[in-house]
């Protein structure tokens, strides 16, 4: 479930960007679409019949700009991880990596989008200048074959991390120690999240950013992306 708390510094809602955030407007028509108008297929399997699928309903501009207005107000709770000298040493670690170059501070996103993997864009491409010609590998189902398909994935924001739970788009890691795991890239590794129907353990690939950091500086970037 996605976290509604910091729309107002994003570019794109949804794991793939389906729909732009300029402001007050977009979330009304998103709340609207997609409250009313979603057909909810996944695949092959039709969630509804065809006469829940007809528009009985629309909701009232006043109430969209209420919501809308609520949704942008929205705060973190308040952050219990103080800084320390593990973060501050963390802050280094993240800044000799380059982790900034997509996270980047102060809302650490450049509110990009990456490439799924397999997924080459058109050059005129309406959000070609946003994109970026790299894929991290992640898993590209989500992006490439469900009904919100774009071939995209957006640089998701590192604020907040230390309460959000689970990483990835399907939600595979709970922690951050698992994500910074190599162990997730192995086929018997078994996710603390989501594994998929069915399935006892399966490799979790993608964004092998920071794998190969020794013990403490791993130790050191996870104590300051929890301040965050």
């Amino acid at each position: 479930m996605p976290d509604l708390i910091g729309l107002r510094e994003r570019k794109y809602l949804d794991h793939t960007a389906t729909h732009r955030v300029r402001g007050t407007e977009d979330l009304m028509r998103y709340a609207a679409l997609i409250t009313c108008c979603d057909i909810a297929d996944f695949g092959p399997h039709r969630m509804l019949a065809d006469e829940a699928r007809r528009i009985r309903f629309r909701f009232a501009d006043e109430t969209l700009f209420a919501l809308a207005q609520y949704i942008l107000s929205l705060e973190p709770p308040r952050n219990p991880n103080l800084g320390d000298p593990r973060s501050a040493a963390g802050r280094r670690v993240f800044d000799r990596e380059g982790c900034g170059g997509c996270h980047a501070p102060p809302h650490y996103t450049n509110n990009k989008l990456t490439l799924a993997s397999g997924f080459t864009p058109q050059r005129d491409h309406p959000l070609h200048e946003d994109i970026l010609p790299i894929s991290v590998g992640t898993d590209p189902n989500l992006a490439l074959k469900t009904r919100k398909g774009t071939g995209l994935y957006k640089v998701p924001s590192l604020r907040s991390v230390w309460y959000r739970g689970f990483f990835g788009h399907d939600g595979s890691v709970a922690s951050l120690e698992e994500w910074f795991d190599p162990a997730r890239l192995r086929d018997d590794f078994v996710p603390s999240g989501f594994k998929g129907y069915k399935v006892m353990h399966r490799a979790v690939p993608g964004h092998e950013y920071g794998l190969n950091l020794g013990s403490e500086d791993k130790a050191a970037l996870i104590a300051f992306l929890k301040t965050l």
